[in-house]
């Protein structure tokens, strides 16, 4: 074989002026500055040699070939045979040409006919083609090879190939079309968006995800299958150099390193009309039109979940899951997108994780890991250098969050699930917030730690405070808090559920965060109360005064408490409404326990008191982490990290099972939860429930739900009661027609229903487990 000719740069001197000598008029020296170009590198070889060494001697082993891999890639039923002579002329004559004739391989069911104007490199094998078309969303094209460059290739049965200048090195399934395309090829050191390496790579070639922080801190390397709880527990446990030296072997693990992988495009796959797929490896049933650059990618698709993409598409380097959608314009670069999400309308995703079920249309997201159930529509919202923990909603203009405030581009947001910045509110690195936090329009001028669930944050700008509403979901939108947890369960078109997302609001996540909540509410009362005397106190004296006043009812509901640590500035922060919230939270604790105590007694057939208190045994209330929207108590994690150190857990699917079987669990698990968080807010030991407890809470539950169900009717009523939300419409008529009759409210009908359901659930197990009695 010929040497390619090394091609040498080009050196050039360009003389300057030399300034100073300019002002004395005489002429001035010159200075030489020498560049060096250096040129693109293109090697010549052979035109014999095109098709041929896909993989160098050195990385081929002993006894192998070059298409020992492909070979075993490439599974089939067909059996091959050289062309005939005759086969041969006829393909000749339709204008096709080959390097060698005898490196192409057909079946018995091959239709010379059907092969135009092809030239052919290298080994290629071609499946049945027969007199058909194929036919995809009206899309009509016949069966066979036309008009396209094929470089060592393998084809499965009745595909269409048209117009594709360069295809080089790809397995292609069974009825795929593929047409006018310009670049679709594979190199020998193909990883599919997984950060591996191939044999004889260098580390710095490697891919890795900078979650959660611009500086690189949290990276992680992307895989094929990676959940969402793996990147969290990758990127939450850093100070652990052996779990994080394990996730990364593990990662290795998972992939060949040998070099000669083919790309590969699975059966009914259509693509069309796309400028450059480099690197790619495409399942079944997708669907590619328009795009301009595909590289470095694994796009997972199925019968049951079909994955498209679409018109000015860019993406390089990502993982994409079954059933995504990603459409107009969307640049994407170093990403994984989970199951079943979609990126429209030129959204730019960089350095992230986007979990199940989420959309993101035209804003730009960087350096962020993002749980299930995310959504993000605007035009001009920023998210990044973020874990957003999944059931958000990203309002236009949020600016989530500036690094500005810091020295380096290392500041980190962490929100909790339910998290919803409204219109152009802006938050500064680093700041936390806990689950259902929603944020009032404002620019927030420093880092925030808000520990209230559910609460609504306002930067008060004309009296220069920050003020919060804990419990405000409750007490003013019930509808909206109530409707999007059916929301996103209903929008979970995940073809595979072994992994347990939870959507309700009340849950072990949230109870622990109300818990929290009632602790800073009696330090906040107590320290402001005693202030307002005269006679301050705090530390653990603030917190008993606070619970003794708060439970004794003894501060007005307007009342003005005062709160530190919060913000990181000197200016004040205020709790509105903190005594009803605190009652509110409260109760909240107690429905939460009774709908447990509800669902297992239906789910376990508990037919009587007594079985369920032996049922109940010492609960404990652990700590709960959400797992990239899977909630796991503390202690289980703790276990899995503690046997992934002692080698018991060896690789990424053992912690998937982990996973399904945490979600198996779950259900005892919360059942748990709930029963030590009432006994624990009553001040009452497992052996201390009795009948008439139980019995007492059962009636509270039955008034928290219907108490509820209205909340869910009132909030709704509101707009179509406001004199402001009335003056578009001419009549009442005209505004049914436009938003629907209030009393036809499928949402709202059906809470009545399930609260109907739960009353009756309710007074079933007070009459068959004789509490009135």
């Amino acid at each position: 074989m010929q040497c390619p000719k090394v091609l040498t740069p080009r050196i050039t001197t360009i003389q300057y002026p030399n300034p100073t000598n300019l002002s004395n008029h005489s002429h001035p020296a010159s200075i030489k500055v020498t560049l060096q170009r250096q040129m693109n590198k293109i090697t010549k070889e052979p035109i014999s040699s095109l098709g041929y060494n896909f993989v160098k001697p050195e990385y081929i082993p002993k006894g192998k070939d070059e298409y020992y891999l492909r070979n075993i890639q490439h599974r089939t039923t067909n059996h091959y045979r050289q062309l005939t002579a005759m086969e041969i002329r006829q393909l000749i004559a339709n204008d096709n040409t080959s390097d060698n004739w005898n490196q192409v391989f057909v079946t018995d069911v091959f239709n010379a006919d059907l092969v135009q104007h092809c030239k052919f490199y290298g080994l290629v094998r071609i499946g049945k083609l027969e007199p058909y078309f194929l036919e995809f969303n009206n899309l009509r094209m016949p069966v066979g090879l036309y008009n396209s460059t094929i470089i060592s290739s393998d084809f499965g049965d009745n595909v269409s190939v048209d117009n594709v200048n360069f295809l080089s090195h790809y397995i292609v399934g069974n009825d795929v079309i593929i047409a006018n395309i310009n670049e679709l090829a594979t190199t020998d050191h193909a990883k599919f968006g997984n950060g591996i390496l191939r044999k004889g790579e260098k580390e710095s070639v490697r891919i890795w995800l900078e979650l959660c922080n611009e500086n690189a801190g949290r990276s992680v390397l992307p895989f094929n299958g990676m959940m969402t709880g793996d990147a969290y527990l990758w990127t939450k446990y850093r100070g652990d150099d052996v779990l994080q030296e394990k996730f990364k072997e593990f990662t290795e693990k998972k992939f060949d390193k040998r070099r000669g992988y083919y790309g590969k495009i699975g059966d009914r796959t259509v693509i069309k009309n796309t400028s450059i797929i480099k690197d790619v490896w495409i399942a079944s049933d997708a669907y590619i039109k328009g795009a301009n650059k595909l590289k470095n990618l694994t796009i997972n698709s199925s019968p049951d979940a079909k994955t498209q993409i679409g018109e000015g598409c860019e993406l390089v380097n990502g993982i994409i899951g079954y059933g995504c959608r990603i459409f107009y314009g969307v640049k994407a670069v170093r990403f994984i997108m989970s199951n079943n999400s979609q990126l429209k309308y030129g959204a730019r995703l960089i350095n992230s994780y986007l979990g199940d079920n989420s959309t993101i249309s035209c804003c730009e997201v960087l350096n962020s890991l993002i749980f299930p159930a995310h959504e993000q529509h605007h035009n001009n919202s920023f998210l990044c250098a973020a874990l957003v923990m999944g059931q958000s909603n990203m309002a236009a203009g949020a600016t989530i969050g500036s690094n500005h405030n810091s020295r380096g581009p290392d500041g980190e947001i962490v929100a909790g699930r339910g998290f919803w910045p409204g219109l152009c509110v802006s938050l500064k690195h680093n700041s936390k917030f806990a689950s259902f936090t929603i944020i009032a329009k404002g620019d927030f001028p420093a880092e925030l730690n808000i520990p209230f669930p559910f609460s609504l944050v306002n930067n008060d700008v004309s009296n220069n405070q920050l003020v919060i509403m804990p419990g405000y979901w409750f007490m003013y939108n019930m509808y909206a808090l109530a409707r999007n947890a059916g929301k996103y369960a209903g929008r979970d078109k995940r073809t595979d559920r072994s992994i347990d997302f939870e959507y309700d609001f009340l849950a072990p996540d949230t109870v622990n965060e109300i818990f929290d909540s009632l602790e800073q509410m009696k330090k906040a009362a107590g320290e402001t109360m005693s202030a307002n005397s005269g006679k301050p106190v705090t530390g653990e004296a603030a917190v008993r005064l606070g619970e003794k006043l708060l439970s004794g009812n003894k501060i007005p509901d307007n009342t003005t408490i005062t709160a530190q640590g919060m913000e990181n500035t000197n200016r004040k922060t205020i709790l509105v409404k903190l005594p009803k919230a605190y009652r509110l939270f409260q109760e909240l604790i107690r429905y939460y326990a009774t709908s447990q105590l509800v669902l297992a007694i239906e789910r376990e057939k508990i037919d009587s008191f007594e079985k369920l208190k032996s049922r109940i045994r010492k609960p404990v209330r652990h700590n709960w982490l959400n797992v990239g929207g899977q909630l796991i108590p503390e202690p289980a994690v703790k276990t899995l990290i503690k046997m992934i150190h002692q080698e018991k857990i060896n690789g990424w699917d053992e912690i998937h099972e982990f996973y399904k079987e945490g979600s198996n669990k779950y259900p005892d698990l919360k059942f748990e939860h709930a029963m030590a968080s009432v006994f624990e807010l009553m001040k009452i030991s497992p052996e201390k429930f009795t009948k008439k407890i139980f019995f007492e809470l059962l009636q509270e539950a039955i008034q928290t739900r219907q108490w509820m169900t209205n909340c869910i009717y009132e909030s709704r009523a509101k707009d179509y009661q406001s004199e402001y939300r009335k003056m578009v419409y001419e009549s009442e008529k005209e505004m049914e027609k436009v938003l629907g009759k209030l009393k036809d409210n499928s949402f709202i009908n059906q809470q009545k229903e399930e609260f109907n359901s739960f009353k009756k659930q309710a007074t079933g197990i007070v009459k068959n487990f004789q509490l009135e009695k």
